[in-house]
């Protein structure tokens, strides 16, 4: 009867009790993903090795055993299982040929279940090349330490991805004139080992000089190792543009062999070449009224409308008459003119058709223009002449009549104011 009693106090007690029971395997962790910056280092050169380190948390749980042993099994009621954190002590790069530069993580803390924690360690890469693999070594609080290798490639061709590479080639339809359109043929060659997926080629609109005429982005699809895609595209450009180096920005993007996108930043460059246009505003003679074989003088204002400078402009004329028929003017800027000055000894009486011949250059080059001009000389007048020859006439007829026709008609050959006896 006593020992009876005795069982039933025991089980009682033990009904009330929570007994934990130790983690069928210890708490851990494991590196889950790594990279090394640059992907390939040069002798003695520096670089950094990034890893993941992730709680396994399904390995790493406790298990709670709590309520009444049932009679059949001596097993408690009730059992229940709970992740724990996994606390991070020490975390170390032994560099195994490469040069470690960064200390020891120390105390890095608890990383709950699931969670993930990255660290970096910078690293010297040794004189020699060749494939080196680091050691990364984990300690964590009541469980084991883990190592994990990391491979670092040291100027070698060994385990090097074959890249697709993308080269653009720009060629013009015409000049880069401002204010005109300009054609422009974009060809993208893959000079890689690998095909461009889904490759796009976007203008960026970041300049106020020159822009896109019509889309800015081009869809090319897939460029295989070799191939080549053209695109066909105008810009306009301002007419007030300075003459000059523009570049427009250009984005390629692709996606390479493995998925991952890719983008590369590159540019149109166009050389803005200025482009004068000479016209003439007036054409104007000193004296404004001509005469037969009097010198005069013959202006002619030449205006330049174009986008860039007109530089050594100099203007000839045939006339058939002497004097200076050759004017140099030197430089007309847009929007601006100058006066040709031509000094002539006159010319005779008529229309007089002559060629005005103006030379100049431009960033295009050399330029010769030619115009066909008249000018007309009026004949010399006579009413002067008639004129003095009738003042002459009355002041003959006068002396006649005083002189010869008065006395004669007084009949004693007298003048009108001697008296008579």
């Amino acid at each position: 009867m006593k020992w009876t009693i005795s069982i039933l106090v025991i089980i009682a007690l033990m009904s009330a009790i929570v007994v934990p029971v130790s983690a069928e395997s210890a708490p851990t962790v494991t590196i889950t993903d790594y990279k090394v910056t640059p992907s390939v280092l040069m002798p003695d050169s520096l670089g950094s090795i990034t890893v993941t380190i992730k709680n396994t948390a399904a390995s790493a749980s406790i298990i709670e055993k709590t309520g009444q042993i049932k009679p059949d099994t001596l097993g408690f009621a009730v059992e229940k299982t709970t992740d724990i954190n996994v606390n991070i002590e020490n975390v170390k790069l032994e560099g195994n040929g490469i040069e470690t530069l960064s200390k020891d993580y120390n105390r890095v803390g608890e990383i709950g279940p699931g969670q993930s924690i990255s660290l970096t360690f910078s690293i010297r890469a040794p004189s020699k090349s060749g494939m080196y693999f680091p050691e990364v070594r984990i300690d964590t609080t009541g469980g084991k330490s883990t190592r994990y290798p990391i491979p670092v490639n040291v100027n070698t061709a060994v385990g090097i991805q074959r890249q697709a590479i993308l080269i653009m080639d720009t060629s013009l339809g015409g000049t880069a004139n401002p204010g005109e359109e300009i054609p422009v043929t974009l060809t993208l060659r893959n000079s890689g080992q690998t095909l461009a997926d889904d490759v796009t080629v976007k203008i960026e609109n970041m300049s106020t000089v020159v822009a896109p005429k019509n889309a800015d982005l081009y869809h090319l699809g897939v460029i295989v190792p070799g191939g080549q895609q053209t695109v066909q595209l105008v810009l306009l450009s301002d007419k007030k543009a300075n003459a000059g180096l523009v570049r427009i920005p250009v984005t390629i993007s692709y996606n390479a062999i493995d998925g991952v996108l890719q983008t590369q930043k590159t540019g149109i460059d166009l050389m803005m070449k200025g482009k004068a246009e000479l016209g003439f505003v007036s054409v104007d003679t000193n004296p404004p009224r001509l005469t037969e074989n009097t010198p005069f003088d013959l202006t002619i204002r030449i205006e330049n409308t174009g986008t860039g400078e007109a530089k050594q402009v100099s203007a000839k004329i045939d006339l058939p008459s002497e004097g200076n028929k050759e004017a140099f003017i030197g430089k007309i800027k847009p929007g601006n003119d100058a006066p040709a000055i031509f000094l002539l000894e006159g010319a005779k009486a008529g229309n007089h058709p002559y060629n005005l011949t103006i030379t100049y250059t431009d960033d295009m080059g050399v330029h010769t223009m030619n115009r066909q001009m008249n000018i007309r000389v009026p004949a010399a007048n006579g009413s002067a002449n008639i004129i003095l020859g009738l003042i002459i006439l009355v002041i003959l007829l006068f002396v006649a009549y005083r002189y010869w026709y008065l006395p004669k008609k007084n009949g004693d050959g007298k003048h009108p104011w001697v008296k008579k006896n």
